[in-house]
């Protein structure tokens, strides 16, 4: 035990009775009853014990000490004659001999009250982090995050995978998000780049001779925040297997999860093995996003052939996408909530209409479809008392908004949700290119190391928009965890595979220089997976924002404003990395 404590605050019980101890904590409040009588509560890391002042010397003592002044308490235990059950710590208190000031706060105001840090303003939350993580429910998603990161290295360790780190300084290479770069003293004009990902160190140690390699990784890109996502730096479960295939990824993901989900979630149920497996494509059309959300039972339907030509020029000419709702009870005021919803979400209209038990339409565009009642019904599975979603447009238009609709009306219907559960899903057979929006030409849809499903002959003898990738994603309760791919290993289907979105030979050698000779030395098939540990925390903890289960995030705007990072450096500084600023006003 510490010596300047005998005992936690949360550890005292009613067989300490009669003992002396020395607590030592934060001074967290005080109930005074008389100038000769209070109640203070005394926190640490571990949990409260009320001390009660029964002297006028000691609470005059007290009287210029300010909350949150670091205390050590000397008394005896002794029994609560008014217990206070919802306290581990409840059947007793501590009546000191002895009070000490460790640590003097000289402020009489705090930014916020510490039980009650997170209704605060977020910018003042993270201005003073270190009073919010006072807080024992902020303190707790830190704890929840520590402990299940040793669980996952010790399920990875028990399958026979070794634990090592790669560089975080090295070089810039295009992996679909801006570099942090770090400008060289020694060689001047030349920069390191943070890591975006351990990805080419990884496949490096594949082709090194090593079987079963993980990490715990920080990871590093410049790019915007979302609930969801922490700009600048995020850490990842990075794990890569020599001699694998697809499934050998899956069968470990399948292991390794699920019992720390259930060990340390919200919810004691999460998907057993093997994890559903779903395409892309089918992705889409059932769910209307890659990223589905299975405790939803509601799917997607196809109503484009039935009422693409009923007369609604909303649907003439487009695809139309159907969310079929059984049993749907809600008010109109809750349908108009759904479409707004949706509208809001994806900028695009949703209709309705619904079947009611004796097969009439009702409400929304009915009007339109009377002649084709009986032809939607059938296409629709329509059996009586449904309320029909309706999302018009292309393809990708339709897809996103029914999608859209299906996890809002679930949400104002929670009879169509299992929430409390983890629902895993692999999503795979992800195309290996697409046409990119902005330039209009070939590009790689997902990840450019990722293998094709058919190899060289594919590569050769496909449409390159019909050939499939060794990709594959990990989705919980909707949010995606993880990409991962079965790697190409080969340098000849490397080159071949580049080369079809315009970068030849000369260009992987250049961009990929190590990898490339690395793999011409003989390399083994390998595959791997990188969950995100700030998103499987936030899943656990049941939290709407990550920051909320990072020790220290930065706000939205990428600033550390507890810090002041990003910060102004000298111009000696700047001289040391032959650097000259030079700003341009907007």
């Amino acid at each position: 035990m510490f010596q300047s404590r005998t005992h936690t605050c949360n550890e005292l019980r009613l067989e300490n009775a009669g003992q002396q101890v020395t607590l030592a904590g934060w001074y967290e409040n005080m109930r005074r009853v008389s100038k000769n009588l209070g109640f203070l509560v005394l926190r640490d890391f571990y949990g409260e014990t009320q001390v009660v002042i029964e002297s006028e010397e000691m609470m005059e003592q007290l009287s210029g000490v300010n909350r949150e002044s670091t205390l050590s308490v000397t008394g005896v235990v002794r029994e609560r004659s008014s217990k206070n059950k919802e306290l581990p710590t409840g059947d007793i208190e501590v009546v000191p001999e002895k009070i000490e000031v460790l640590g003097k706060c000289y402020y009489n105001a705090l930014p916020f009250e510490i039980s009650r840090s997170k209704e605060a303003d977020e910018n003042a939350r993270l201005r003073y982090r270190y009073l919010d993580l006072r807080n024992p429910a902020v303190k707790d998603r830190i704890i929840m995050r520590s402990r299940v990161v040793a669980e996952l290295r010790r399920r990875m360790m028990e399958l026979d995978f070794y634990e090592i780190t790669t560089p975080i300084l090295t070089c810039s290479s295009p992996e679909g998000a801006r570099d942090y770069l770090v400008p060289s003293r020694n060689h001047p004009g030349k920069f390191y780049a943070l890591p975006q990902a351990p990805q080419q160190f990884k496949q490096l140690l594949m082709a090194s001779g090593f079987d079963r390699y993980f990490q715990i990784a920080p990871c590093f890109r410049d790019e915007d925040a979302r609930a969801d996502r922490s700009p600048g730096e995020f850490y990842q479960l990075d794990m890569e297997m020599a001699f694998a295939s697809q499934e050998d990824v899956f069968a470990v993901i399948e292991k390794v999860l699920p019992p720390v989900f259930e060990q340390y979630g919200l919810y004691d149920r999460a998907s057993k093995a093997p994890f559903a497996r779903i395409s892309y494509r089918d992705a889409m059309e059932r769910y209307g996003t890659d990223k589905p959300d299975l405790r939803i039972k509601l799917e997607l339907s196809e109503a484009t052939k039935e009422l693409s030509d009923c007369g609604f020029e909303p649907f003439a000419g487009a695809v139309v996408k159907a969310v079929v709702c059984p049993g749907f009870t809600e008010s109109r005021k809750v349908i108009d909530k759904i479409c707004s919803d949706t509208e809001v979400q994806t900028g695009r209209k949703l209709y309705w209409f619904k079947y009611g038990e004796d097969g009439a339409l009702t409400g929304g565009i009915s009007k339109f479809l009377a002649e084709k009642k009986e032809a939607a019904a059938e296409a629709l599975g329509l059996k009586g008392g449904e309320l029909v979603l309706l999302a018009a447009g292309t393809r990708a238009e339709a897809q996103k908004t029914a999608g859209a609709a299906r996890k809002i009306a679930a949400s104002y219907a929670e009879r169509y949700m299992d929430k409390e559960c983890y629902e895993f899903c692999w999503i795979v057979d992800f195309p290996m290119y697409e046409i990119g929006e902005e330039s209009g030409k070939l590009e790689f849809c997902h990840n450019p190391f990722s293998m094709p499903q058919g190899g060289m002959k594919a590569l050769e003898e496909q449409d390159p928009l019909d050939i499939y990738a060794y990709q594959y994603d990990l989705v919980c309760n909707g949010i995606e965890l993880s990409s991962g791919a079965v790697r190409n290993h080969d340098p000849e289907i490397m080159i071949k595979a580049f080369r079809l979105v315009g970068l030849g030979e000369e260009d992987v050698k250049a961009k990929f220089p190590a990898m490339y000779n690395a793999f011409c030395y003989g390399a083994p098939p390998h595959a791997g997976i990188a969950p995100g540990v700030d998103r499987m925390v936030m899943l656990l903890a049941g939290e709407d924002s990550i920051r909320e289960v990072i020790p220290f995030p930065m706000n939205k705007n990428a600033q550390d404003i507890m810090m002041g990072a990003p910060s102004e450096v000298s111009e000696a500084q700047l001289q040391d990395v032959h650097i000259k600023i030079d700003i341009k006003e907007k």
